[in-house]
């Protein structure tokens, strides 16, 4: 294993094999000659202070760009890719990138430590050619903090980039420059202690992982990274899954839709916006877009957290995880991968290697989260409903709620009052009381058990009657999936 990383920053290739595997990109940034640019905001992924730009190739040879948190990216998680920071977008004869011109010219720029990762943000969208359009914009930059509440100027300078962004704008010198890395290796970040491995293939990830049973498996680092910035723990080995050839893809395995280990929860989002737009709305309200672009939907699933977004609608969606130690693995349906708070139905060894979700449309489907912000918030209740219609009765329900017990979890009672009946709002009202039966809901700071159960109740009747009425009732408009699309 070769115990050197190699990446471009700023149009230069640069090597090192001089950092711990903890180290975060952030971090390495900040100690090196005039790149301080980047800042140290909150060192949990949510105020977008320390943005910068992070590309790699696509199937066709394009640039991807992709705005990530560097304060919980860890270096290892770079080899490979194109780093650009603020620091990195004016050309050699100090000419500013569209990006930085916009900013000037609509006022937008403020105090300075929040700006570079606006400019950042901006930055990404204006190379991939999406992003800036009137009703994608507030999205775009959901995850960037402004201290100075200087919002208004800075949407205007993004929605002014639309004007004249070509979309096909690449940095063709960063392309050429990658070029010459050879990516193909295993490698290592190691050192004081902590060991940062990046396998190449599948049978190295395999083999490592089953060699070294102990090491945290890293997906997206957007829970692991805080480990280390909050709770200062010392991770003496992490294996990462973002450097195997495939991991990234989503495939179609014939009867099933094959979710591999590094696909981000922003790929995700933009397969599900053109084949489960609930899910894709649901997505888009997960996390901001820095946390999107890095964060997995294996390793969400992994994490196993009771409140988390992703699993109820998976297990609505009759998914299942894929387990793999060395080179044997087995399935496991979502609804039994979770045994209890904390604990899941995975052996020393094995990692989370696919999720399956079985083919079709699914018209029925709804994913409603309630939470105290509408954005980028943790669910007090989520439920994820799924049905057929059958000769005008409602049979195969599923559904799946979290927030309400230790683990995501069907609700067995209310599907029961449910099935082989007509779809009558009398139904729904009956399976509600049902939910008594099936959970028995804490209370914390987000929500009293009392709260729950009726926030429950009601999301399962305002599911009846959507279905009755086939109309949506939500506080956003319809034109939130349209603008899904671009994606």
């Amino acid at each position: 294993m070769q115990r050197e990383i190699s990446f471009v920053l700023n149009g230069s290739v640069h090597h090192t094999s001089d950092c711990a595997g903890d180290m975060t990109l952030l971090d390495w940034l900040r100690e090196q000659p005039h790149l301080r640019g980047t800042k140290q905001g909150c060192g949990e992924g949510d105020c977008g202070a320390c943005t910068v730009s992070i590309a790699r190739p696509d199937a066709g040879g394009n640039l991807v760009y992709r705005p990530v948190n560097a304060c919980i990216l860890f270096m290892g998680m770079v080899n490979g890719a194109a780093i650009r920071t603020i620091e990195g977008l004016a050309t050699s004869d100090d000419q500013l990138h569209p990006v930085q011109t916009a900013m000037v010219e609509n006022d937008a720029s403020q105090c300075g430590f929040c700006t570079p990762g606006f400019v950042m943000t901006l930055y990404t969208a204006y190379q991939n050619g999406s992003g800036l359009g009137p009703d994608e914009v507030d999205d775009t930059i959901a995850g960037n903090l402004c201290r100075c509440t200087g919002y208004r100027p800075i949407v205007e300078a993004a929605a002014s980039l639309d004007t004249y962004n070509d979309h096909k704008k690449t940095h063709n010198e960063d392309l050429a420059l990658l070029a010459g890395i050879d990516d193909g290796l295993d490698v290592c970040c190691d050192k004081g202690g902590s060991q940062f491995m990046v396998p190449a293939t599948r049978a190295s990830f395999a083999k490592l992982y089953e060699e070294h049973p102990d090491a945290t498996v890293i997906g997206g680092a957007t829970d692991v990274g805080l480990w280390v910035t909050k709770q200062h723990r010392k991770l003496e080995k992490m294996i990462w899954t973002g450097g195997v050839a495939g991991f990234d893809k989503i495939n179609d395995d014939g009867d099933a839709i094959r979710i591999n280990p590094a696909v981000t929860h922003q790929q995700l989002l933009s397969y599900a916006a053109k084949h489960f737009p609930q899910c894709a709305e649901l997505l888009r309200r997960f996390g901001a877009l820095q946390v999107r672009s890095s964060g997995t939907v294996c390793g969400n699933i992994a994490n196993a957290s009771p409140i988390g977004d992703l699993p109820p609608v998976l297990i609505s969606l009759n998914g299942a995880v894929e387990l793999t130690k060395g080179a044997a693995s087995r399935l496991v349906k979502l609804e039994d991968f979770f045994l209890e708070y904390g604990k899941q139905d995975r052996k020393v060894g094995e990692f989370v290697s696919a999720l399956l979700i079985p083919k079709g449309t699914k018209p029925n489907l709804r994913c409603y989260k309630i939470s105290k912000r509408f954005d980028q918030d943790i669910s007090a209740v989520m439920l994820a409903a799924n049905l057929e219609i059958v000769d005008g009765m409602m049979e195969g329900v599923r559904l799946a709620f979290g927030g309400m017990a230790g683990i995501p979890k069907r609700a067995s009672h209310a599907e029961a009052a449910l099935v082989g009946n007509p779809l009558d709002v009398a139904h729904f009202k009956k399976a509600g009381a049902a939910l008594a039966d099936d959970f028995t809901p804490m209370s914390d700071m987000r929500g009293s058990a009392r709260y729950r159960l009726l926030t429950a109740q009601n999301l399962l009747v305002k599911y009846g009657l959507e279905l009755i009425s086939g109309k949506q009732m939500r506080l956003a408009g319809q034109g939130l999936v349209t603008s899904l699309d671009g994606w």
